[in-house]
């Protein structure tokens, strides 16, 4: 499924060219030139990103970041600043409120696509780690409360446990390799061996019961999660 891309900015030829060119990166792209009219869209569809040029007709795009930023249901959504304004203190002021980038007019479209590009990828990453995750209707694991359940009762992890097992979900279905696990446990640190997950995956196994099943073991490569 394609992401979905608002771009907000009052001069037309800007508008024109920041969507075409996200057109061709194969994303959606809906197109607004004032503050009223993505503030009542975004009430009906939620996009993945918005890129916002702070001088509108009607209001201060500062003013919209910092209506999105205050509301549980749209602060997650991404937004890059895009503006004529370049004195530092706007800059400032803009990521202050919780923007993600700041780009200022004139600017390259190359450059443009390639910072959505990554600001898509840690916010898909940050929606991966921190969303509850429900497998096969039993297993429901919580990441912001450090919370795994079993048919509704509450299972004891260790703190490195709950990490593997949520790193699995992340992904379900994809194999998560020892190296990986590693890496994304301990870093550099060159005593910890491959036996250490292997230990780690037998102990969360026995103790999820059979939930433990889920937690599939891919001969000389990792672990998954089906």
């Amino acid at each position: 499924m394609k992401q979905l891309i608002y771009v907000v900015d009052d001069e037309p030829d800007i508008l024109e060219l920041v969507s075409l060119n996200l057109k061709k990166q194969n994303y959606n792209v809906e197109e607004f030139e004032t503050g009223e009219e993505i503030l009542r869209e975004i009430k009906k569809q939620k996009p993945d990103l918005i890129i916002l040029d702070l001088m509108l007709p009607d209001t201060d795009g500062l003013e919209i970041c910092k209506t999105l930023k205050g509301s549980d249901r749209y602060k997650y959504i991404p937004v890059i600043m895009l503006t004529a304004k370049g004195e530092e203190t706007d800059k400032i002021i803009g990521l202050e409120l919780g923007a993600d980038d700041y780009i200022t007019k004139p600017f390259s479209v190359k450059e443009l696509a390639a910072r959505v590009k990554a600001i898509l990828r840690r916010s898909l990453r940050r929606t991966l780690k921190n969303e509850t995750k429900t497998i096969n209707d039993i297993l429901v694991i919580n990441p912001n409360k450090y919370e795994v359940k079993v048919k509704n009762k509450a299972i004891d992890l260790t703190t490195t446990e709950f990490k593997i097992l949520s790193r699995l979900a992340q992904q379900p279905g994809w194999v998560v390799s020892r190296d990986s696990l590693l890496e994304y446990l301990w870093k550099n640190e060159k005593i910890v061996t491959d036996r250490t997950i292997d230990v780690h995956i037998k102990n969360m196994r026995d103790k999820l019961g059979e939930a433990g099943t889920f937690i599939k073991n891919m001969r000389g490569v990792g672990y998954r999660l089906e």
